[in-house]
């Protein structure tokens, strides 16, 4: 048990550093995901495409190869990121490509009379938006982005790979050293717990209330 209460302040460490790991991913990919989906979802052909390109191919493409690829392969062509913000950028590739197609579907899944009835009333484009489709988007958003919060900080595992030492590259470490493996798992996963469980609770209150 004392070895247990001295390894404590070490796991915390990596938890806080999973922590600040997920809260840039979730921030990053909102900033990128947000209007590049909105343009997904109103924007002309020629805008649509590349966007389209980017997410269905960084969705079709495991994280751990993302990973790899911004740590060990971008220095080939003279890009060389720090472990952490390689990390962050390769899940945030990621996750950007899912919010860009919550926000599609929030918006699409609208349906169309509303905006032809906006159109009549002599609704502007601007005014349409802000007081007719994202209101109502953003309800639609909410639930799925929730469940993408709570796979980013389950993902964030990985950056452990790199040699980042978040919460689970922690718990190896201390298991190497004390070799007391099963508490510490036991640690590791209430811990991940603690985090996750007030945030699917949250999705499914949200679901129950605007799905």
């Amino acid at each position: 048990m004392a070895t247990l209460i001295q390894t404590l302040p070490f796991l915390v460490d990596g938890l806080l550093t999973t922590l600040l790991v997920s809260a840039c991913v979730i921030v990053l990919s909102l900033i990128v995901g947000l209007p590049l989906g909105c343009v997904l979802a109103f924007g002309p052909l020629w805008a649509r495409a590349p966007i389209r390109l980017y997410a269905d191919f960084v969705r079709g493409v495991p994280i751990l190869v993302l990973l790899y690829f911004v740590y060990y392969g971008l220095p080939a062509i003279k890009v060389n990121l720090p472990s952490l913000l390689a990390a962050i950028v390769a899940l945030t590739a990621f996750k950007s490509a899912q919010i860009i197609e919550i926000t599609r579907g929030s918006f699409q899944s609208i349906p169309t009379g509303q905006t032809e009835a906006a159109k009549a009333i002599g609704l502007t484009l601007f005014d349409r938006f802000t007081h007719v489709l994202a209101p109502q988007a953003v309800r639609r958003f909410l639930p799925p982005f929730v469940n993408s919060v709570v796979d980013t900080v389950k993902g964030s595992s990985l950056v452990s790979l790199l040699g980042i030492v978040d919460l689970m590259l922690s718990l190896q470490q201390v298991i190497g050293r004390t070799h007391v493996a099963l508490p510490l798992y036991l640690i590791g996963a209430l811990m991940y717990f603690a985090i996750n469980f007030p945030l699917s609770a949250l999705s499914r209150r949200l679901e129950k209330r605007f799905v």
